[in-house]
């Protein structure tokens, strides 16, 4: 085996040296470029560079500099624009500078966001739904809720009334199972109305039925003013006890009506684990009257959908993600 060695004479260094230099200040030429970002102040103006006007030139990834101060060019004109979106995330920027402005439709196909896909993201705590047209007072006072859910802007109708229908978990899941999410409210013996809303509903398999969009309400002044509402916590996991056997089951304690046959009207409720507390630390839906509550009505509400329309959620979940 012969083995070759190159010896790098000065004169080979020198050509590679000025090889090297000639292509930098191509790539920087070729790159050069008046820079977009904007000071806060005027973010929604774009500058125009006049013929006159000398470029601005930067290096290739100078755009990640976030502390650049540089001299800005002479302008002559303004030209206002709508600024579609803006960020100093640097992965966005590397995307943006390589492949150009993010699209609202990229091929024709609409964004994930949460206009579209309200339940991917948490329940809202400060935003409220009004109520459509089809709403009775009772819809109409619950609507609010709805907020960014799939139902905000659907027909609302009873399916189950424990008082009408029975209280117990058969008649429960024979009336509300494969419907899709539904609102379950309930009224406590004194008066208080609290309840939660099932994104991924039920079907009777006995999972758990995981959603991040998943909350806690209470009309603590009652139905004439607005709710509180407590969110999921610990990510969306367990956001409903789905067993055939047991009524609507929020987490594992957060608010559980067992339906038993023995005490039907009973109602537990622990916060913290699945559901977050109230914020001055109170850790039950039912506030002073303690953990466990006795129940006057319980009914449950969905969305009402066509006969040839798709209910989502209405069968298991088992590769769900969660």
């Amino acid at each position: 085996t012969t083995t070759t060695t190159t010896t790098m004479t000065p004169t080979v260094l020198a050509t590679l040296f000025l090889t090297v230099a000639a292509m930098s200040t191509w790539v920087q030429d070729s790159f050069a470029f008046v820079p977009l970002h904007v000071p806060v102040a005027q973010q929604h103006r774009v500058y125009v560079r006049s013929r006159e006007t000398p470029l601005s030139r930067r290096n290739l990834f100078d755009f990640l500099k976030q502390d650049d101060k540089e001299e800005k060019p002479t302008l002559e004109e303004e030209e206002v624009v709508e600024e579609s979106s803006s960020s100093d995330d640097p992965v966005e920027k590397i995307f943006s500078f390589f492949f150009g402005a993010k699209e609202e439709s990229p091929m024709g196909m609409k964004r994930f966001g949460r206009e579209r896909f309200p339940e991917q993201y948490p329940a809202v705590l400060d935003e409220w739904a009004e109520p459509v047209a089809s709403d009775n007072s009772e819809m109409a006072a619950l609507r609010p809720l709805l907020k960014n859910t799939n139902l905000e802007f659907r027909d609302l109708k009873l399916t189950y009334s424990a008082n009408r229908d029975g209280w117990n978990a058969n008649s429960f899941h024979k009336k509300v199972d494969r419907l899709g999410g539904g609102l379950v409210v309930c009224t406590t013996s004194d008066g208080l109305v609290c309840g939660g809303y099932n994104p991924k509903g039920w079907v009777g398999y006995g999972e758990a039925r995981g959603s991040i969009a998943a909350f806690l309400f209470v009309y603590k002044r009652g139905l004439s003013e607005l709710p509180s509402k407590l969110r999921k916590v610990g990510g969306p996991s367990l956001a409903q006890q789905d067993l055939p056997e047991c009524g609507p089951s929020f987490g594992a304690d957060s608010l559980v009506i067992p339906l038993d046959e023995r005490d039907p009207k009973v109602a537990r409720s622990k916060l913290g684990s699945y559901y977050e507390r109230f914020p001055d630390g109170t850790n039950t839906l039912f506030g002073k009257r303690g953990g466990s509550v006795k129940l006057k009505d319980l009914k449950v509400f969905h969305g009402v959908y066509g006969p040839d329309e798709y209910i989502p959620f209405t069968d298991a979940e088992p590769f769900a993600l969660y």
